[in-house]
């Protein structure tokens, strides 16, 4: 099991990347920011850009994996995001861990877009996910999609695909076969349940459908990875260790991959103590 954690962009980063270099020193493996202009969870706090924070996170860390979590098609169009992405690279090296999603609300309207589907939410999002590929594989791409349109986007020195592992999120069978089609790994947050057995339980439908597509696909299940945020749950991973361990371990008998954790904070969400955090890395992260 691989370690990640994430620190919600709601505080200056004179406050945050000390954090962030405690992280690293704690031995997580991967590090993540969400993507958002308006959290839902968050939305009359301040709020602070994803790209440039993984670009100064990548800066004060030297090992840690950076990942979005999750950049979606809500106010980010393919071309112009390809051209960030390249220069993350360039600045963080091979450390990028590229979360994409269907994207939530409020950010699907701030822009003052129509109202869209779950369908159509998702259309876009493939679209978007297929378009980011050949841009970051291909010079001279052009395109005419329904949602996206490119025309001459140029991709100079060559593909950096191969060095940018698409991680692509999902809950519903449709998104978790198309990350068996077109994605590096899957990450899910589980479908809002009231229970941690509810929770599981969905989890665990996802997981069935995942085995099902990569053996339709005739891909190895053993080297697919797969992202769970536990904290999606109902019950908050810090609360105690034992809480950390009872999710973590039931993560790994579903054949999670990496989990996903949040800084604690002194209000909802993610409500807890950082003495709790810093007991479990002076402890070790594999449950007991």
């Amino acid at each position: 099991m691989r370690y990640g954690i994430s620190i919600l962009p709601d505080q200056s980063w004179h406050e945050a990347h000390p954090k962030w270099e405690r992280v690293e020193e704690m031995g997580f493996d991967h590090g993540w920011v969400f993507d958002h202009l308006v959290w839902g969870g968050l939305p009359e706090a301040r709020w602070f850009s994803s790209v440039p924070t993984m670009a100064a996170l990548a800066l004060v860390t030297s090992k840690l994996k950076l990942g979005s979590f999750v950049v979606s098609p809500n106010f980010r169009h393919p071309v112009s995001f390809s051209r960030e992405v390249e220069t993350l690279l360039d600045i963080a090296g091979d450390r990028l861990l590229l979360g994409l999603g269907a994207g939530g609300t409020p950010d699907d309207g701030l822009q003052g877009e129509p109202p869209m589907t779950a369908k159509q939410k998702v259309d876009r999002f493939q679209e978007f996910t297929l378009l980011l590929d050949r841009l970051l594989d291909e010079d001279h791409v052009s395109a005419d999609g329904e949602y996206y349109q490119a025309r001459n986007m140029r991709l100079v020195g060559g593909s950096v695909r191969k060095r940018v592992p698409f991680i692509l999120a999902g809950n519903g069978p449709r998104s978790v076969r198309f990350a068996v089609e077109h994605g590096d790994a899957w990450m899910t947050t589980g479908v809002k349940s009231e229970t941690l057995d509810e929770w599981f339980t969905g989890v665990a439908r996802s997981c069935e459908v995942l085995e099902e597509a990569l053996e339709r696909k005739g891909r190895d299940s053993s080297t697919f990875d797969r992202y769970l945020n536990v904290d999606a749950s109902p019950q908050f991973s810090l609360s105690s260790l034992d809480s950390f361990d009872e999710l973590v371990g039931r993560a790994g008998e579903l054949g999670f991959t990496d989990v996903i954790i949040h800084w604690p904070r002194d209000g909802d969400p993610f409500r807890g103590s950082v003495k709790m955090l810093d007991a479990l890395a002076e402890r070790g992260f594999n449950p007991r």
